[in-house]
């Protein structure tokens, strides 16, 4: 079938009832790759030509219909991605090429797997890989990252020639507990009474914690959230990646998948913590904190986000980047994936030789963490 195609710079020109109607045809779609939550990104800021992250979304029209489309960015960096290419970037320059700009397809700064080669159907699906490969040809780019789709699609972009690369997440399942203390029951002796320890410490300095669905958050709370967001990372000589205005946004724009912590001592704020949501899996993504209370960041940013998940009947509660510590709280390892094409031949054999050893090392790791389970035998 032929398809109208297209390279947009905003959703705004594709339109939120058009986008959110292709979002109902994806199985692996989440709150990240709403109107709402990339809209937000882009119009205040945070992912835009400033800032190194020019959207050049991908799409293919039907007619009037939007038939597929790819979240897609010229970077002219490596930062917020949570893939790590730097050691890709540095090897081209000492051989006097140039490694940006480059293509991405990715949530940005949001390591969680989802869709991304959004689509109808399978045509739709195979016709946006065409256009997708023609454009990184002609494009004057080093290469071209696909971050964080799910298996099948990774199977279908390695079938089209692109290179795979694994990584490790850190997930909390849910069977169905009944409260914390049944979850605990379930963890060898040792992770019980850390955890207990942790929760106790918080308590003893005495903070109180608040949960603050989305719908109930005020702006007042958006000030704070931020305020401690900055905070930390001042702390840690950084700059933010994400505005107040886009935390604004995303709390008008998509109320119902937010939830907020908020850890307070005598009625001054010290913490908080925010978490994306739907009915099946929540997501942690950001903590900040404006006073250091032994602890707190794991009462905030897990215990909270654990107790809230069996409180709902949430299946599965996805930590976020990297983490071996989350294991000692019951997180598991899951294997995430990145496909990967690179323009310069030379630098393509050398990239899939390492790949292929480090894909090793990742299986390895698995293994030996699978091996060291935190619940008891």
């Amino acid at each position: 079938m032929n398809y109208r195609t297209g390279i947009v710079s905003s959703l705004a020109e594709i339109g939120e009832a058009a986008w959110s109607d292709l979002l109902a045809h994806q199985a692996d779609a989440n709150p990240f790759l709403s109107y709402a939550f990339l809209h937000a990104l882009h119009e205040s800021g945070c992912a835009s030509v400033s800032s190194g992250w020019q959207p050049n979304f991908l799409v293919l029209w039907q007619g009037g219909t939007l038939a597929a489309a790819l979240p897609l960015y010229l970077k002219t960096h490596s930062y917020g991605e949570y893939v790590f290419d730097w050691a890709w970037a540095e090897a081209y320059q000492q051989h006097g090429l140039q490694y940006y700009p480059k293509l991405l397809s990715a949530i940005p700064f949001t390591p969680v797997s989802g869709a991304r080669l959004l689509a109808r159907d399978g045509e739709a699906r195979a016709a946006l890989l065409v256009f997708l490969q023609a454009q990184q040809q002609a494009a004057e780019v080093s290469s071209c990252h696909i971050l964080f789709p799910p298996e099948n699609e990774a199977q279908q972009l390695e079938a089209a020639g692109y290179l795979l690369r694994s990584g490790v997440q850190f997930h909390w399942l849910n069977p169905g507990y009944a409260n914390f203390e049944q979850f605990l029951a379930t963890l060898e002796p040792k992770k019980r009474k850390n955890i207990r320890a942790e929760r106790r410490k918080v308590q003893e300095a005495g903070v109180t914690l608040r949960q603050v669905r989305g719908v109930d958050a005020l702006d007042a709370d958006w000030q704070l959230f931020h305020r401690c967001y900055s905070n930390t990372y001042a702390e840690h000589r950084s700059s933010p990646y994400l505005s107040l205005e886009f935390f604004q946004r995303i709390g008008a724009g998509m109320p119902e998948n937010i939830l907020l912590v908020i850890a307070e001592r005598d009625g001054r704020a010290l913490a908080a913590s925010l978490l994306i949501h739907t009915n099946t899996t929540l997501y942690g993504r950001y903590w900040g904190a404006l006073e250091h209370v032994p602890c707190l960041h794991f009462e905030t940013a897990y215990y909270q986000p654990l107790e809230f998940c069996i409180a709902n009947g949430i299946a599965t509660f996805e930590g976020g980047a990297q983490g071996e510590h989350k294991m000692a709280r019951g997180f598991l390892p899951q294997k995430t994936w990145s496909a990967h094409w690179l323009a310069h031949p030379a630098f393509a054999d050398a990239v899939q030789r390492f790949l292929e050893r480090e894909r090793g090392g990742i299986d390895a790791y698995l293994d030996e963490l699978n091996e060291h389970s935190p619940f008891r035998s």
